[in-house]
């Protein structure tokens, strides 16, 4: 027959087998360490892993999705990305305007005899060049349209416009 004992003798020596285990280690040191702080190193490992994780691979979400396609009404993306698909620079005619992220509908304004065409990643007015004007052929849905890169971009300098198509809403 087992004896019986105390609650509080079974965790006293639940802790000392515990413990013991860090004895025999050659480094001092590891033994004063206590299971709480195991325990807290571990989780923060593990909180740590799960946020470089999420952070380096993003989980495509319905929200993830929209924000390439912002600026966009589902109605129009396949008339916009064949419109994209077949927009080449004005001042470069060989070289194409952008690939589906960079070009997308756009607000505009005239101010001192410039055109500005709003970026949708800061809201920010950007002024267009007249080289990047298109004349040669219209949108597809009479709504003003760009192309540029985020300006975290670093490959193209500050405030770049590709192409640049005005509506005929204006």
């Amino acid at each position: 027959m087992i004896p019986a004992m105390k609650t509080s003798d079974l965790a006293t020596k639940g802790r000392a087998a515990q413990s013991s285990a860090y004895k025999g280690h050659s480094n001092p040191a590891a033994s004063a360490v206590s299971m709480s702080t195991l325990i807290r190193r571990r989780f923060l490992y593990f909180v740590l892993l799960v946020y470089g994780v999420l952070t380096c691979c993003p989980i495509s979400t319905p929200a993830i999705s929209q924000e390439h396609h912002a600026g966009h009404p589902a109605v129009d993306l396949p008339i916009h990305e064949r419109f994209y698909s077949t927009w080449f620079m004005p001042d470069q005619p060989n070289v194409s305007c952008c690939n589906k992220a960079d070009c997308y509908p756009t607000e505009v304004k005239f101010q001192d005899g410039q055109w500005f065409a709003q970026r949708r990643e800061d809201g920010k007015f950007i002024p267009v060049p007249w080289t990047k004007v298109e004349h040669n052929r219209d949108n597809p849905d009479g709504r003003n349209h760009v192309c540029m890169p985020p300006p975290t971009a670093i490959s193209y300098p500050p405030d770049t416009i590709f192409c640049f198509s005005l509506g005929g809403g204006i």
